[in-house]
């Protein structure tokens, strides 16, 4: 007995590359395309931009692959744990050796799945902080410029600046984006950004308050508004933010995040800007009120004014006192400059009576004894001082005979003192006159650069009216007055012809005068000028 059985078999050999490529057909003959109901698991999102994931129930797993071209076109982007219908190609994958599903088309299985991710969603943002409402931001009442994020052909655009228009004319500025689609969420982000963005300034005015719009749509045509770039943005706006997406049923995440919800996109118009023909109607209500009330305040100011005049005093009564005072001044001043003559008078002739010769020369004689006392004892004084002072001179006679010895000590002493002291005088004399010589040469230039000489070298000259006053203006010389010219080598007289008014013809230049000869010029005494000479 053999362990293996050589008998023949009639059944085909086939490769493993055979037998996959007939599967992969009998597979794709028999199902074509199906639509598959499925929850997402296991998602993938590698770099070449394919998407992969597998759909599954509670008992099986189908592995699925959407190419990049297809993902693009996708109004939603699957995410793992929701419920989806998918439409594709059922084929095999040889290199595992499993059938899969070419996705060509995703839907949601149904409302209630989106409404689960969005509530999740939701829950997540609003755990962050997003949605509170501490952080939103008050409206402009009155903005300038008004910034507009939607499409820019659709109707939402026109209806926002016929509103606009009718309420409050100002400029409004559009960020055109996709309201649908995959890159919905995208671009209305990056118009939020890029309108706080601008500068204050710039060539493209800084909106004062933005307004995000969408007309109304299903729940998965208002899905861009959902996504977290968007509701992120927005929370993150330093401009206030108005979210009008959809109708007054219709509510997506961006409407929690946004400082203000508008019910439409036409609401959103009229919460941006007040009417200004109510603006204008309440000015002038209010300017009409002011007018009135100062009309009363200036009424109940007369008033009173009236009121406080009649409470016055006349000038009379006020002046009545004053005069009658001035009146008995008047009156009394005689009788009292009468009064104080004959006081005047009266201590006059007291005083009067107390002199007379005999007082006179009884006073001259006191005092002149008194100063013969004086002038006796000056002269003991004197005699006892110079008594004193030929005692003093007598007593060092004795010490003059070694005098002439000492003096000769002290005079050579003081004879090199003096020699010495008058080497370091001349020395100091000699520096002293250079620093005066180089200060008297500084002085010298610094007056010659300042004197008018240098002026009258150029071609100027100075000229003095017969009094010697210098003359600065041509109005101030009458015809026939004698003047002075002085030039830089001497002075010449002259008499002023025609008056200032009239334009006289140039003098011709007179010809140059011989230089002097050195007598004549030894004779004449140099003198250094000035400005003000």
């Amino acid at each position: 007995m053999t362990i293996f059985d050589e008998s023949p078999s009639n059944a085909a050999e086939f490769t493993v590359t055979e037998l996959s490529g007939a599967l992969r057909r009998t597979v794709e003959d028999a199902f074509g395309h199906v639509r598959v109901r499925g929850e997402v698991g296991r998602l993938s999102r590698p770099g070449s931009g394919h998407l992969y994931f597998d759909l599954k129930d509670d008992k099986s797993v189908l592995s699925a692959v959407a190419w990049k071209g297809v993902v693009s076109s996708w109004q939603f982007h699957p995410e793992q744990g929701l419920e989806v219908i998918a439409t594709g190609k059922l084929t095999t994958f040889p290199g595992q050796s499993r059938y899969q599903i070419v996705v060509e088309k995703m839907e949601p299985a149904g409302a209630g799945a989106l409404m689960a991710l969005l509530e999740e969603r939701r829950k997540k943002l609003a755990g962050e902080g997003l949605f509170d409402e501490g952080r939103k931001q008050l409206l402009p009442y009155m903005p300038r410029v008004i910034g507009v994020v939607t499409s820019p052909t659709g109707a939402v655009i026109r209806d926002i600046l016929h509103r606009i228009s009718d309420r409050f004319p100002l400029h409004v500025v559009v960020w055109p984006v996709r309201v649908q689609g995959e890159s919905c969420g995208v671009e209305v982000a990056g118009a939020i950004n890029g309108f706080n963005a601008l500068p204050e300034g710039g060539p493209i005015p800084r909106p004062d308050l933005i307004i995000v719009a969408r007309g109304g749509g299903s729940l998965e045509d208002l899905w861009g508004f959902n996504d977290e770039i968007v509701v992120r943005a927005a929370a993150a706006s330093d401009i206030p933010l108005v979210s009008a997406v959809g109708h007054e049923t219709d509510w997506t995440l961006i409407d929690h995040a946004a400082d203000r919800r508008a019910p439409t996109p036409t609401g959103a118009a009229e919460m941006a800007v007040p009417v200004k023909a109510e603006l204008e109607a309440m000015l002038a209500n209010l300017s009409a009120r002011l007018k009135g009330a100062e009309t009363r305040l200036l009424d109940r100011k007369k008033d009173g004014l009236r009121a406080l005049s009649r409470a016055l005093p006349t000038l009379d009564s006020l002046l009545a006192m004053p005069r009658q005072r001035l009146d008995r001044s008047g009156d009394l001043l005689g009788k009292a400059l009468a009064h104080n003559t004959s006081n005047c008078r009266r201590r006059y002739e007291r005083q009067a009576s107390r002199i007379s010769p005999l007082t006179l020369i009884s006073a001259i004689r006191e005092k002149r004894l008194g100063l013969n006392d004086r002038i006796g004892r000056c002269r003991n004084a004197a005699d006892r001082a110079q008594e004193r002072r030929r005692n003093r001179l007598e007593r060092p006679s004795a010490l003059l005979a070694g005098l002439p010895r000492r003096l000769e000590t002290g005079i050579e002493r003081e004879t090199r003192r003096l020699s010495d002291q008058g080497r370091r005088a001349d020395a100091a004399i000699a520096r002293l006159l250079n620093d005066r010589r180089r200060a008297v040469s500084q002085q010298t230039r610094m007056l010659a650069s300042l004197s008018h000489k240098n002026v009258l070298a150029r071609g100027f000259a100075l000229v003095r009216d017969d009094a010697g006053e210098l003359v600065s203006s041509a109005a101030s010389l009458s015809a026939g007055q004698a003047v002075n010219i002085e030039f830089q080598d001497g002075n010449i007289s002259a008499v002023a012809a025609g008056s200032a008014g009239k334009a006289r013809p140039a003098p011709k230049k007179p010809a140059r005068e011989k230089p002097a000869s050195d007598g004549e010029a030894q004779a004449r005494p140099v003198r250094q000028g000035s400005l003000f000479d």
